[in-house]
């Protein structure tokens, strides 16, 4: 059975329930599917003051080394100024070991976004997860235009080729619409599929 790893950051909690519309599309494929989280790295006068959310769904991942044992790994990340948050990044700075080993290659890999505002950074801070997923010799699968949802300006929504995405609004209101959770579980079936073709 192919493995899939969920792999987010979130603040606020829409990167959680975006992780969750990813794996039931994973698993939707016939995967196993694992959906973890990088520990908090701020300071915790500044996620009190920030208000971050506290009550967290899924457990932090044990280490960096954990990555090798998926086919494929997702990861999702909110924007920091238009790049992946520093979280994730010391995160992922710690991989040195298997990019080494090239444990990662073949593998497949996908991400997944939020924003405050609809032209906040998104397709850059996909792109920030895509070039690490790259570095790591993974084959990408994006959110193509097989899922329809993402196309037309009839409401405000994210998605794009890049990655699967929501946006939260300044104040954190606004939660993942139907349709960008959809676009979640489409990505997630997606790359469970390339994962399991690759594989056999």
């Amino acid at each position: 059975m192919t493995k899939v790893l969920v792999l987010y950051y979130s603040s606020y909690g829409h990167l959680s329930q975006m992780a969750d519309a990813v794996a039931e599309g994973a698993h939707s494929a016939g995967a196993e599917v694992d959906i973890l989280r990088v520990p908090e790295t701020a300071p915790a006068e500044v996620v009190k003051a920030a208000g971050f959310k506290a009550d967290h769904t899924h457990p932090v991942i044990g280490s960096i080394n954990d990555l090798a044992d998926y086919d494929a790994i997702v990861i999702g990340a909110p924007t920091r100024f238009g790049r992946m948050p520093s979280q994730m990044a010391a995160f992922l700075d710690q991989a040195g070991g298997l990019w080494m080993k090239g444990t990662l290659h073949g593998k497949v890999g996908g991400a997944f976004t939020s924003t405050a505002t609809q032209h906040g950074g998104q397709e850059m801070t996909l792109f920030s997860i895509i070039t690490n997923l790259l570095h790591f010799g993974m084959t990408v699968v994006g959110l193509d235009y097989g899922y329809r949802g993402q196309m037309g300006v009839d409401e405000v929504k994210g998605g794009s080729p890049y990655g699967a995405s929501t946006i939260a609004d300044g104040d954190g209101s606004r939660q993942p619409s139907a349709v960008e959770l959809d676009g979640a579980r489409y990505q997630g079936k997606r790359i469970a599929e390339t994962a399991a073709k690759l594989a056999g």
